[in-house]
């Protein structure tokens, strides 16, 4: 079967595109293009388009969710294959701006949310 269309971008609302899109260029590399006031896209290479939509009145997802909140969406980012280095990423992201949810070890995922809320997991390979 043919696909219907070409994989462009993931679209982030977040009531700071530029600051929002700088935080994820200073944790997973590329470069940050400001097309407009409301959107600003982040091209990473090898990997896919981040683009970050302005949205004033965005309300961040809850995580972990209760029944009726779910998150949105979230991004996984290989931090390395020991615990030093994700822990070096870990240090690295809290002084970008992020805010630890959950430190656990033992799955390799650590949960973070983003300057705007969103939450993101930094991975043990």
């Amino acid at each position: 079967m043919s696909a219907v269309g070409r994989f462009r971008s993931v679209v982030v609302d977040c009531p700071d595109p530029l600051g929002l899109a700088e935080f994820y260029a200073a944790v997973l590399g590329g470069e940050v293009a400001a097309e407009a006031d409301d959107w600003v896209v982040l091209y990473v290479t090898g990997g896919p388009r981040l683009a970050f939509n302005l949205a004033p009145d965005h309300v961040p997802p809850v995580w972990p969710a209760r029944a009726h909140d779910q998150q949105q969406f979230h991004i996984d980012v290989d931090a390395g294959s020991t615990w030093a280095e994700v822990d070096e990423a870990e240090r690295r992201v809290l002084a970008l701006g992020a805010r630890a949810v959950r430190r656990a070890d033992e799955d390799g995922f650590r949960v973070f949310l983003d300057p705007a809320g969103h939450p993101f997991c930094l991975c043990r390979i």
